[in-house]
């Protein structure tokens, strides 16, 4: 994944946000839309493409694009940077393979605790029980 061609093909949209704020919200597009087309990203090798089509399926448009936005700022900057930063975590954390897990035997010594263990608790419950009197 090359980080710099992605950040250049990141378009950007400013649209006002919504919420309180008083007579400063009603002029200023401080919240920032951001769109990342998938299929035709060029900093993206093709496996890279497969794999987040089909990991981020349900947030991406009819057509491939992904979108993120941020208003949490009153600045138009800083939201710019807050959806950048978030749609480049998404990619890759969505491209790291999970590490294969592979079946152990469980050890000599663990086998010998459970047994351990089991005597001990049967021991337990067996002193709960009624005394036998014949």
């Amino acid at each position: 994944m090359d980080q710099a061609a992605i950040i250049t093909e990141i378009s950007y949209k400013a649209v006002r946000s919504s919420g309180a704020g008083g007579q400063h919200v009603n002029k200023v597009a401080s919240k920032v839309i951001a769109s990342f087309n998938l299929e035709l990203s060029k900093g993206l090798t093709d496996r890279e493409k497969e794999i987040l089509l089909k990991k981020l399926a349900p947030r991406l448009t009819k057509d491939g694009v992904l979108q993120l936005s941020a208003e949490e700022s009153r600045s138009q900057f800083r939201n710019k940077a807050l959806c950048t930063e978030r749609l480049l975590n998404l990619l890759t954390q969505n491209l790291i393979r999970p590490k294969v897990r592979r079946a152990t035997k469980p050890t000599k010594g663990s086998k010998k605790r459970k047994l351990k263990n089991k005597k001990i608790n049967s021991e337990k419950k067996a002193l709960r029980k009624k005394p036998n009197l014949d």
